[in-house]
C-alpha cells in the first residue's frame, strides 16, 4: 500500500510512539487524523505536520469514554472518506507488584488497552475502505511474555493480541487485513522513572520511537500484513517462551530481586495519571 493520500486514523497520537508514527506517515504523504486527549499537544503536532500532511487534522477525544467514541464517529461521518488504516496506539502502562497496584489503576489499564480499543475498532470498521482497509494494533512484547512487575499490563496486551488474532480470523473472507505489532522497550513517557531505572539495571535494549514508526511504515507498504515483534534477542526470547516456558521461568527468576526492588520504589512514586495514595498507579499514554 502506497501511503500517499491514504487516510490514517491514529489513536494515542500525542504519545511518543504515536507522534513518531504521525510524523513518519505524514512525511510519506498520508492524511493522518490525530486522536488524543490533550488539545494543546494535538495542536502542536498538527501545526508541525502542516507542511507534509494532506488535509489531516486533530481530534480531541478520549477513546475510553462514550463521548470520545461519539466524537470520532461524528468526525468520520462528516469526513465522507473511507479510512484506509486504523492504528490503535493509545494505551497506558502499569509497573509495580500486584499487591501494590491501586484497583483504579488496574481498571484504567484494562479499560484503555482492551475495552476501549475493542469498542473503537468496532465503531471504525464500517468506515474502513471496503477493498483495502487495514487495522494495526500496537501492542508489546509483554503481550506474549508474562513479566514480573507488569502483571496487569501484560494481561491487557495478551488480551489485545488475542483480540487481533480472533478478529483477523473473523474477517478472513474479507479484504480487510489486521496485524499486531509488538515493540520492545521504547523510550517514551509511558515509562516511569522506576521503569527506566529497571531497564538500565537489567541491561535491556531500548528503542527510539522513530525506530518503531519506521517498522510500521515498512509493514504498511507491504501487500500482505503480518504480525511482527521488534528487536533481537526479544524475538528469540518470545519463541523460547512459547515452546519452553519453564526455561524462561528459571531465567527470569534470577532477575526477580532486581525487579522487586524497583517495583517497590515505583509504589512510592506519584508521577501518574491517576491520583495515588502511595501505591502504584498507571503511567501516561504512549
Amino acid at each position: 500500500m502506497n501511503m500517499n493520500g491514504k487516510t490514517i486514523l491514529l489513536t494515542g497520537a500525542t504519545g511518543g510512539i504515536g507522534e513518531a508514527i504521525a510524523r513518519q506517515l505524514a512525511s510519506a504523504g498520508a492524511r493522518v487524523i490525530l486522536v488524543g486527549r490533550s488539545l494543546n499537544e494535538l495542536r502542536r503536532i498538527e501545526r508541525e505536520l502542516q507542511h507534509t500532511a494532506h488535509k489531516g487534522f486533530a481530534l480531541q477525544a478520549d477513546i475510553a469514554s462514550a463521548e470520545g467514541l461519539e466524537t470520532i464517529r461524528v468526525a468520520l461521518t462528516a469526513l465522507q472518506l473511507p479510512v484506509d488504516v486504523l492504528i490503535n496506539c493509545a494505551g497506558v502502562s502499569l509497573f509495580g507488584l500486584l499487591e501494590d497496584n491501586e484497583p483504579a489503576a488496574i481498571e484504567k489499564v484494562i479499560n484503555t488497552n482492551v475495552t476501549a480499543t475493542i469498542l473503537l475498532t468496532r465503531q471504525v470498521m464500517p468506515f474502513l475502505h471496503k477493498e483495502h482497509g487495514r487495522i494495526l494494533f500496537i501492542g508489546s512484547s509483554f503481550g506474549a511474555l508474562g513479566f514480573a512487575g507488569f502483571s496487569a499490563y501484560c494481561a491487557s496486551k495478551f488480551a489485545l493480541r488475542g483480540f487481533a488474532e480472533a478478529l483477523r480470523r473473523e474477517l478472513a473472507n474479507t479484504p480487510i487485513q489486521i496485524a499486531y505489532v509488538a515493540p520492545r522497550a521504547t523510550d517514551t513517557r509511558i515509562n516511569s522513572d522506576a521503569v527506566v531505572a529497571l531497564n538500565d539495571a537489567l541491561g535491556n535494549s531500548v528503542d527510539d520511537p522513530a525506530t518503531v514508526a519506521e517498522a510500521i511504515e515498512d509493514l504498511l507498504v507491504q501487500n500482505k500484513l503480518r504480525d511482527i515483534n521488534l528487536g533481537w534477542p526479544e524475538r528469540f526470547f518470545l519463541r523460547l517462551n512459547a515452546i519452553f516456558p519453564r526455561l524462561v521461568d528459571k531465567g527470569l527468576q534470577s532477575k526477580l530481586p532486581i525487579i522487586r526492588r524497583f517495583a517497590r520504589s515505583s509504589s512510592n512514586s506519584i508521577s501518574s495519571t491517576i491520583p495515588s495514595t502511595g501505591k502504584t498507579a498507571a503511567s501516561t499514554t504512549r
